[in-house]
């Protein structure tokens, strides 16, 4: 059992320490016998929320409040909350626009207004952790996994908005987590799935994907999240840098100076799982220089990684020193993000009051709101075919909205009524809906079609189309029906075009959130000026382009 109100680090036994280095998740909206068991008997150092564990502003801030009772040590409540098509939480909270709106958006202020006004709603309902900003330069089309969670292609532009970013969240209280080091964004393969490898050498990776961590760790990042991605230029034994003291160590620790808490990405992901495992992973990960172990979801493989860990510094494979290392490094944190008295003299957990949390955010919640709707005005990018804008008004607007039906580890899928139809109504066009799946069914482009005969103008909101088939296939037909006005816009990865470079007019919101559905109706009616820019390369339209 733990002991109760420890006084410091150094006052606690192996299995403690060890205990303070796993951030665990779990099911359900109130505390279930596992996570209590895991609190209780092991003293882990945090939380990761997903979904599943949210419903909205009032219960989360109970939640937090529970689970902040259960610990002798103030727990980490963590969570990715990234903005736009990556959220845990919308109900009561503000979703702002993703990293690459806000690259679109080109404002370094807007990027660091997003995210302290983001971190202090978080902050009210007991959240004191954001595993954001991405620092990962994505410069690959075909990456699976970052994409719109960049903030673009070019590394000085990721570094300024990623520092801006981190900077907003760390001062409204809640500690910043950079990620994925040394750079995800130029992969092709998801590490939630597979173990990606990024294959290039030291000068091109120290001049790309390092660029913005180098910026992170000079602007004082409370942590940097580890990434499941094999670097051969660093760890010639194809070890994945999570795992890797080569990487954690040579070049985090003692190449690049950082002196900051090092957390990994999740051990549950494939890339850990189905190859060295969960529980060896986490000996590997504390090893290598990891400070804490992200294990999100089955208990038995949380208490296997725990155990783990504790037999291997009993067998001497973790020296004592490496575990009283990377427990300082988690105190000191908590201390200096004020889940602990920085005077040493015990514990004085946030407990987030959940009526005081719901009156206290009214304000604050309505100046996020202000910060989101002008981010996403500002963002919304017209590529090719602006001489067609604005869309008459006239006759019937049909719009196709894409969405994701299957839950993935990076998207939640939930049920959204403000899509761009909803918004273009209220700009005062007669539209309709048709809502088909990203790989749409024979019957789903059916229905498109026959719905498409009878409009005039049509209105195709892509979801990740270039990896779809089905979708291209879909657009290509509606595009090619005769007297109709056609218009693609990519709602997530801005690359779509490549596939159907034909359409006439086209272009990208990044996300396809009500408030940036709000936006692009306003550009599409001529309520609003098109002012993003292109933050990645679209084949012939360069980084930096619009219409």
């Amino acid at each position: 059992m733990m002991t109760k109100k420890a006084q410091s680090w150094r006052e606690m036994g192996l299995k403690e320490k060890i205990g303070q280095l796993f951030i665990c998740g779990f099911d359900g909206c109130r505390p279930t016998p596992g996570i209590a068991r895991l609190i209780a008997e092991y003293g882990i150092g945090g939380v990761v929320y997903f979904r599943r564990n949210l419903r909205d502003a009032r219960q989360v801030a109970s939640l937090s409040a529970e689970l902040q009772e259960l610990a002798a040590v103030p727990l980490w409540t963590a969570i990715d909350q990234e903005g736009g098509m990556v959220v845990r939480l919308e109900e009561g909270v503000t979703v702002m626009p993703g990293a690459m709106a806000i690259g679109a958006a080109g404002d370094p202020e807007l990027a660091y207004e997003a995210a302290r006004r983001s971190g202090a709603e978080l902050k009210a309902v007991g959240i004191n952790m954001n595993l954001a900003p991405c620092l990962d330069v994505n410069n690959n089309p075909d990456n699976p996994v970052i994409g719109v969670r960049s903030y673009g292609e070019n590394p000085s532009a990721v570094a300024l908005l990623g520092v801006k970013a981190l900077q907003g969240y760390q001062d409204s209280g809640v500690a910043a987590v950079a990620k994925h080091f040394p750079g995800h964004g130029d992969t092709a393969a998801d590490s939630h799935f597979e173990l990606p490898v990024v294959p290039h050498g030291r000068e091109r990776l120290d001049e790309v994907e390092l660029l913005p961590f180098r910026a992170a760790i000079a602007a004082g990042v409370d942590a940097i999240m580890t990434a499941h991605v094999v670097f051969p230029a660093y760890e010639p034994d194809h070890i994945p840098a999570t795992l890797s003291r080569r990487i954690l160590t040579g070049l985090l620790r003692e190449r690049l100076g950082y002196r900051g808490v090092v957390v990994t990405d999740c051990l549950e992901m494939n890339a850990i799982a189905e190859t060295i495992g969960v529980a060896k992973g986490a000996v590997e990960a504390v090893k290598g220089g990891a400070d804490l172990v992200l294990v999100s979801h089955r208990l038995d493989r949380q208490l296997a990684a725990l155990e783990a860990v504790h037999d291997a510094v009993l067998a001497g494979e973790i020296p004592l020193s490496r575990i009283d290392e990377a427990v300082e490094r988690v105190w000191l944190l908590k201390e200096r993000r004020g889940l602990i008295r920085q005077s040493g003299s015990g514990s004085a957990p946030q407990r987030a009051e959940a009526a005081g949390a719901e009156a206290a955010g009214a304000e604050v919640h309505s100046a996020a709101q202000e910060t989101a709707i002008r981010i996403s005005e500002a963002a919304v990018t017209v590529v090719k075919g602006g001489e067609r804008l604005p869309l008459d008004r006239g006759g019937r607007t049909l719009v196709v909205w894409a969405e994701p039906r299957v839950s993935t580890e990076v998207v939640e899928v939930i049920e959204q009524e403000c899509t761009l139809a909803a918004a273009l109504k209220d700009e005062g066009y007669a539209a309709e809906e048709t809502r088909i799946g990203l790989d749409p069914a024979e019957s789903e482009a059916a229905a498109a079609l026959g719905a498409a005969a009878k409009a005039d103008t049509i209105v195709f909101v892509s979801y990740d189309a270039a990896f779809s088939p089905g979708q291209i296939a879909l657009i290509r037909k509606l595009n090619e029906l005769p007297d109709k006005a056609f218009a693609l816009v990519a709602a997530r990865t801005p690359y779509d075009l490549l596939a159907v470079p034909e359409v006439p007019l086209y272009l990208c919101t990044y996300e396809n959130k009500p408030t940036m559905m709000n936006a692009l109706a306003g550009v599409l009616s001529g309520r609003l000026p098109a002012r993003g820019v292109l933050p990645v390369t679209i084949g012939p339209y360069p980084r930096g382009s619009r219409t």
